[in-house]
């Protein structure tokens, strides 16, 4: 692989979306469970519940501080790096980038409000109200943001003459047809990820001897919401594959191994594949990649051999897949273990090994959330976008780049390193025992 500057800037915005996407998930789904904890506070007149909201959205702040930085990096690169590809789209997609600003300036108004109005109103419902312009924020942001990337895949909208866009209906190329199924399954799968992410971290705080009555409220909260965004994201999921089959056939018949155009065709889970694409070692469902693109085993699904070769997305993307939805099913596994174990009385949902697959969901989750990213972008090559420009005539031709990508890698270290141990200093401490007697004294116990 030559490093010229499309490899490199295709590394640089790899990695910068890769790093931001960690908090962006956080940014949309963190919200609403802050909501979920005090309303479920103020509903039982619970303590543990408030603080669980109090903590959650202090940690919170932290994250999206750093989440400022690199969404701005993303925004300086669209233009540093693909210049060609802002020229001909840049009009066509700057209505949901700006707005995409404005839900942001919306959310960190209201949040900033939220955070400073504690135990300022006696009517303790009218702080919980604050949360809901905070989640309407920051899913806008992701509805707004998603449908660019949409637009990528599915442009429409605009008409191309030499080279230039012309009769741009930004509303269009806003609500293209990809627009519906990617902000849902971007939108679920950020509540699921946020919510094993707190699940993992209390969940290893029990196993540290160190949880309460309120690790466990905690846990349970968490757990339940993530079975439920679990069932939600596989939802999302089966509705882009129809989309996909549908709009992006390519990258369903990449993703799956699918060379043939053929009704009745199986699903391929995992595998590996050789030289002359002939698949081994996989685990066959018989007509369920049928039933996947179109809810019929007669649906007939186009085969990748029906798209010249250089349109076809690497077949790698198998795997991406493969992993993703296996660590969606395993969300659902480990939510509806702790829960049947919970309401089983005869079980017991504290036990070790429950515990450590719990807090093994977290970063599983996360890495779902990348696989997933990674499939999308990949799974689109060659085009950056799809059937008007490819990824190679979009990049720069400038120098540079390079020293630019080494410096923005050195500058996401840094920011990940600080973040972490921000985040543990600003909990460690103070401990939920400390502040449960600070601010509950009549309560705690």
């Amino acid at each position: 692989m030559v490093l010229d500057s499309v490899i490199l800037s295709r590394m640089l915005t790899s990695t910068t979306f890769a790093f931001h996407i960690i908090f962006a998930t956080i940014g949309v789904g963190i919200p609403v469970m802050i909501s979920i904890a005090e309303f479920m506070g103020i509903k039982r007149n619970d303590p543990h519940y408030l603080l669980l909201a109090r903590r959650w959205a202090r940690g919170f702040t932290i994250t999206v501080a750093v989440g400022v930085v690199t969404g701005t990096a993303i925004g300086l690169q669209l233009s540093l790096l693909w210049p060609s590809f802002m020229q001909v789209a840049g009009q066509v997609i700057a209505l949901p980038l700006f707005m995409e600003t404005f839900a942001f300036f919306f959310e960190a108004i209201f949040l900033g409000i939220y955070l400073y109005t504690w135990d300022r109103f006696k009517n303790k419902w009218i702080h919980w109200m604050l949360t809901i312009p905070v989640m309407i924020g920051s899913s806008a942001s992701a509805l707004f943001i998603t449908t660019v990337n949409a637009f990528m895949n599915t442009p429409q909208g605009f008409e191309l003459e030499n080279g230039k866009a012309i009769n741009i209906d930004p509303i269009a190329a806003m609500f293209n047809p990809a627009t519906p199924t990617k902000v849902f399954h971007v939108v679920m799968t950020a509540y699921l990820t946020s919510a094993l992410i707190l699940a993992a971290i209390t969940a290893f705080a029990i196993l540290r001897k160190k949880g309460g009555d309120y690790h466990k409220k905690a846990l349970r909260l968490t757990m339940v919401s993530a079975l439920i965004f679990a069932f939600g994201s596989a939802l999302a999921g089966d509705l882009s594959a129809k989309f996909l089959a549908e709009y992006q056939p390519e990258k369903l018949a990449a993703a799956e191994w699918h060379f043939e155009s053929e009704e009745n065709a199986d699903l391929i889970v995992f595998g590996t594949l050789d030289e002359n694409n002939e698949v081994h070692n996989e685990i066959r469902l018989p007509g369920f990649l049928s039933f996947m693109a179109g809810s019929s085993f007669d649906t007939e699904v186009i085969g990748l051999n029906e798209f010249p070769e250089d349109e076809r997305p690497p077949l790698w993307i198998h795997y991406l897949f493969d992993l993703m939805v296996s660590i969606g099913f395993y969300s659902i596994f480990i939510a509806g273990a702790f829960i049947l174990f919970w309401k089983w009385k005869r079980r017991n949902e504290w036990n070790k090994p429950l515990l450590w697959g719990i807090v093994a969901s977290g970063p599983l989750a996360m890495l779902a959330i990348e696989f997933g990213w990674i499939y999308a972008e990949v799974g689109r090559q060659p085009w950056i976008l799809r059937g008007y420009m490819k990824v190679a005539e979009a990049a720069t031709k400038a120098d540079g780049v390079g020293l630019t990508f080494a410096l923005f890698v050195g500058l996401y270290i840094l920011l990940g390193i600080l973040c972490v141990i921000v985040l543990i200093k600003m909990f460690k401490n103070k401990p939920v025992e400390a502040e449960l007697e600070q601010r509950f004294p009549e309560k705690s116990s």
